[in-house]
């Protein structure tokens, strides 16, 4: 039996006010990037790196992406995706998401890699901007009614 890889990602959400008021800063991409260009999506997010824990790769993704400071003790865990496409068997589609936020950083929020990221916006997770990337639009879509679970499948 072959064993297969999967690829693990960490998705920092920054986020401000609370209940109804809830806003989280998403970033629309941009044709630079290979997955999903057009498509809103978490305003910092990426692969965790070898020998790297999910919190020191979203800080690190945090400072890269957006120029904000966080440290990796101010992250709290939001959930896990596991995801896959149905009937595909190539392991880079067999994914591990690690959703976190954040209510505390340093320096504002600006776009750094504007061929990959064409503008920055806080968004209500009930009211959220068209089109999205789809396990990212869950996710959020559980935020807003207030019931994310520690895990969720897609795909299976």
């Amino acid at each position: 039996m072959t064993r297969f890889q999967v690829i693990p990602a960490a998705y920092l959400l920054l986020t401000r006010g609370s209940g109804e008021d809830l806003e989280v800063l998403l970033q629309l991409r941009g044709p630079g990037t290979s997955y999903l260009p057009g498509h809103w999506a978490s305003g910092a997010a990426g692969h965790v790196e070898y020998g790297e824990s999910v919190f020191v790769a979203a800080a690190r993704e945090a400072a890269e992406e957006l120029a904000v400071g966080v440290e990796p003790a101010d992250i709290v865990p939001l959930c896990a995706v596991q995801r896959t496409l149905p009937g595909c068997e190539d392991p880079v589609e067999q994914r591990a998401d690690y959703f976190l936020t954040t209510r505390h950083w340093t320096g504002e929020p600006t776009i750094q890699e504007p061929s990959k990221c064409v503008e920055l916006r806080w968004c209500r997770p009930s009211a959220l901007p068209d089109p999205m990337v789809p396990h990212e639009r869950v996710v959020l879509g559980l935020l807003a009614e207030g019931a994310v679970p520690p895990i969720v499948s897609i795909g299976f």
